[in-house]
Order: structure tokens, then C-alpha cells, then sequence
């Protein structure tokens, strides 16, 4: 009995599993008597039966951790309408900002880990796993000056001083919670690439009803403000990492990819430091586009109306298959996720429908100003217009991800963000007093370009070359040039 076979009997039954999808999977799509439709319409069910399995649980932690965030800017609202516009300026404009940084730097060991798992080189997860959460919490030190000195930074870019004052409150509550990303994120990406994701979801619900009674008794019971709920945000997030350490060291699951902590996590940082930066540019500049139109709404004439008009609407705007189909040496799996970009798509399109259907009473949730109501409702066709994109842009991230086309994506984003959108809506908001409505018509202007660059390159991808690519990358981080599996 050769090597292979023995590698073969010791792997799990959950995996074999999935090597049978990806078996019926290029089955069917090199099968050259099935007629072209129909060859694609068995793939694409056969891929959305398995991603449904990965992809619902991972939907619900995102949905979970989203429902936070949302439910402290809801109770910061109750308390008044002026906590609202602060929440919504500090969540924007601090917040946020190092939420698309970390979370871009996290994404290099979701290209890392999808493609080691993907060849079988499991004991380089939990080496990548370290290495990323070693530069990650490394950044968060000087972040955190940001934070600590967020109040003189908002009252240089102009920002109304009572907002800006109430907002530097909230944001140091919120310094915790970085580092609380700078683990969260890399863990988030080791599990994900494996396939685990359940637990998360259990994790993350537990943990949000933990967040909302904390929190209902610090505004309602105990009379506290903006300080406490941003506390409470970043508490429970230090639930959901020490909640994920503790499953990864006592699963089974894991105990192939995590052999413990390695002094290798403090070797090659300056590498991952650059795959880390490049994939943190490309996620960066697509987070922080949106945050810009918040802080140039605090710029408009009435900034409370505005900004919490769009705080209450970007309430509503908050992918490892595709790098573990290209390094499993399976150029058509790639293709088959991409298919799949229909369904996120389908469910964008509902959302949107839902929010144009309740426009005139989705802001009541958030506060009861009048006032507030009628501008969300006068900016809901925007908002539906971005759900619809941004239910298109995941799956486009996800594949750049998982090819690792960071890069050339951080120039598209560039050009198509920052040379286009913001210059047009810019004009628009403030030359032609359009206001909100103008800046985030020229920020959608910019969206849609970027979606169809992206839409046109990854059609036109040749995917046999990303496959040798994605091999070339593992030998390029693994430590040993010896191959994995002796004969």
C-alpha cells in the first residue's frame, strides 16, 4: 500500500465527504455528452447544496455579529437623537476604519489556509493562523492613537464640536475591541477554510443575547450613556474570541491544523506583513468609501438629521470555497461559485424590495424623530440601489481573495472609488446642493464601475493558470521545500 493510500484512510469522514462533492463536481462538468445548459445546471446544484451547508452558519455569525453593531447604535438612538449622530460618526469613522484595515490583513490567511487545506498541507493552518494574529494585534498599537486622540482628529475635519465631542466618548470605549478584531479575524479565516463553522454561530448568538441584556440594563436600568454601550460592544466581542480560543484548543476537529502555539508564528513577519497589507488595501478601500460618505454628511447643513438618517440606513447595508476550489487543482469549481453568485444576488434584490415596501417606517426602530423618518425615507432608493450591489460584490471579493488578486483590485478599487465616486458625489452634494442624495450618487457611480471591471476580468479568467499560481504560492510560504507527502 503506497503513501497516498495511507493519507487516504487517515482523513476524517466529514472530508471525504466533500471530496465526493468536488468528484460529482468535475464529474459532470467534463462529461461531454451532457448538453452546455444542462451540464452547468447540475453543477450549479450540486455546489449550492454544499455551500448552503457552509455558507448558512457563516451567514448567521455575519448576520449575528451585524445585529452588535446595530443594536447599540438602536439603544444609543433611544437615548437621543444627538447619541445617535455620535455613534454613527465614531462607528464610521474610527470604528470602521480599523474594522476594513484588520479585517483586510486578516483576509491574506484566508487565501493562506483555503489553499493549504485545500492541498492537504494542514499543519500550516495554525503556523498562518499565528503569524496573522502575531502583525495584527502588532497594528493595533498604533491604531489605537487614532482612537485616543479622536476628538481633536473630528474637530480638525470640521465636524460639528457637541458631535464630535459626544462621538470621542464612544470611541474610546471602543479601543478594546480592536485588538479583540486582531484575533477574531484570523481565527474567523482558520475555521471557515476547514469548514467550520457551526460552532461560530453558536458562539456568536450566544453572545448577542448576552450584548442586548447588558445593555438594555446599562440604558434603561442604570441610566448609562454612549461609554458604557461601547464597552459592552467591545466586552462582547472579547466573549466571541475567548469562546473561539477555547474550541480550537479542546475540538477534535482541529487537531490537525492546531498543533499548539509555535515559535514559527514569530518567523517570516515581514512577508506576511506585505500579503497582509496587500489584501488589507483591497478590503480597505472598499470599507472606508462608504464610511467617507458619513463623515462628508457631517459637513452638511443640519448634520444630526443627516448623519442619522444614514447611520439608520447603512444599519441595512452591513469566501474560502473559492480559494480551496482553486487549490485543489480544480480549475471548475472556481467557476461553479462563481455561478453561484446568483443566489446572493436573488436575496439583495428581496432586501431591497422589503426596504422600499417599509421605507416610511424602518426608522422608527432606531429613533422617534419625525424628522429622521422622512429623510431615511427619502434616501431609501439609494439605499436599495447599494444593497443590490453589494449583494454582487461578495462573490466578486471572494474570488479575488481566494486568487489572490489583492493587488490589481486595490488599483481598481483606487480608480474607481477615489478618482470617480468621490470627486462626482462630492460635486454633487455640496456644488449642486444635492446633499446626501448627491454624494452617495456619486459613490453608487463608482460602485457600479468597479462591478463591472470586475464582472468582465474574473469571465475572461483563465483558471488553469490560477491553479498552477495557487500552487506555486503554498510552496512559496511553507518553511520546507521537501514536499508534504513522501513516497
Amino acid at each position: 500500500m503506497n503513501s497516498e493510500s495511507l493519507e487516504n484512510l487517515h482523513r476524517p469522514l466529514i472530508e471525504s465527504s466533500k471530496s465526493f462533492v468536488d468528484y460529482r463536481l468535475e464529474t459532470v462538468l467534463t462529461d461531454r455528452e451532457l448538453p452546455y445548459f444542462k451540464k452547468i445546471y447540475l453543477a450549479m446544484t450540486l455546489e449550492m447544496k454544499f455551500l448552503f451547508y457552509l455558507a448558512a452558519p457563516a451567514i448567521f455569525v455575519y448576520v449575528i455579529n451585524n445585529a452588535m453593531s446595530i443594536s447599540t447604535r438602536i439603544f444609543a438612538g433611544h437615548v437621543g437623537s444627538l447619541q445617535l449622530a455620535a455613534v454613527s460618526l465614531g462607528n464610521s469613522g474610527f470604528n470602521m476604519f480599523t474594522y476594513g484595515l484588520l479585517l483586510g490583513m486578516g483576509s491574506a490567511v484566508e487565501t493562506l489556509c483555503g489553499q493549504a487545506h485545500g492541498a492537504h498541507r494542514y499543519e500550516m493552518l495554525g503556523v498562518y493562523l499565528q503569524r496573522s494574529t502575531v502583525v495584527l494585534v502588532i497594528t493595533c498599537f498604533p491604531m489605537s492613537l487614532l482612537f485616543v486622540f479622536s476628538n481633536p482628529i473630528l474637530n480638525s475635519l470640521g465636524e460639528p464640536e457637541e458631535v464630535a465631542s459626544m462621538a470621542s466618548v464612544f470611541v474610546y470605549g471602543m479601543i478594546p475591541v480592536i485588538f479583540a478584531y486582531a484575533v477574531n479575524f484570523p481565527i474567523q479565516k482558520f475555521l471557515q477554510s476547514q469548514s467550520i463553522v457551526t460552532p461560530s454561530a453558536y458562539i456568536a448568538a450566544a453572545t448577542l443575547v448576552i450584548h442586548l441584556i447588558l445593555s438594555w440594563i446599562a440604558v434603561y436600568r442604570l441610566g448609562y450613556g454612549l461609554l458604557a454601550l461601547s464597552l459592552i460592544h467591545s466586552l462582547s466581542w472579547w466573549i466571541i474570541v475567548s469562546a473561539q480560543i477555547v474550541y480550537i484548543k479542546m475540538s477534535p476537529r482541529c487537531r490537525r491544523s492546531w498543533d499548539g502555539f509555535s515559535w514559527k508564528a514569530f518567523e517570516g513577519l515581514w512577508d506576511f506583513f506585505r500579503l497582509s497589507a496587500a489584501s488589507a488595501v483591497m478590503l480597505c478601500l472598499e470599507s472606508w468609501y462608504s464610511q467617507i460618505l458619513v463623515l462628508l454628511a457631517g459637513l452638511l447643513p443640519h448634520p444630526e438629521i443627516a448623519l442619522d438618517s444614514l447611520a439608520i440606513c447603512y444599519a441595512f447595508t452591513d469566501s474560502p470555497a473559492v480559494a480551496e476550489a482553486v487549490a485543489d487543482l480544480s480549475p471548475f469549481l472556481a467557476v461553479t461559485v462563481v455561478l453561484n453568485g446568483i443566489q446572493p444576488v436573488l436575496s439583495a434584490v428581496f432586501e431591497a424590495i422589503v426596504i422600499l415596501s417599509w421605507r416610511h417606517v424602518i426608522s422608527y426602530a432606531f429613533t422617534d424623530s419625525p424628522a429622521v423618518a422622512e429623510a431615511v425615507a427619502d434616501l431609501s432608493p439609494f439605499l436599495a440601489v447599494t444593497v443590490v450591489l453589494n449583494g454582487i460584490q461578495p462573490v466578486l471579493s471572494g474570488v479575488a481573495v481566494g486568487c489572490g488578486w489583492q493587488a490589481f483590485v486595490a488599483y481598481v478599487n483606487i480608480g474607481c472609488y477615489y478618482v470617480v465616486g468621490i470627486p462626482i458625489g462630492f460635486l454633487l452634494g455640496f456644488t449642486y446642493d444635492m446633499g446626501a442624495k448627491g454624494i452617495w450618487t456619486g459613490m453608487i457611480g463608482g460602485t457600479l464601475m468597479q462591478t463591472i471591471i470586475l464582472v468582465v476580468v474574473t469571465i475572461r479568467t483563465d483558471w488553469d493558470k490560477e491553479v498552477e499560481k495557487a500552487s506555486n504560492r503554498l510552496d512559496q510560504w511553507e518553511e520546507s521545500r521537501e514536499p508534504l507527502l513522501k513516497e
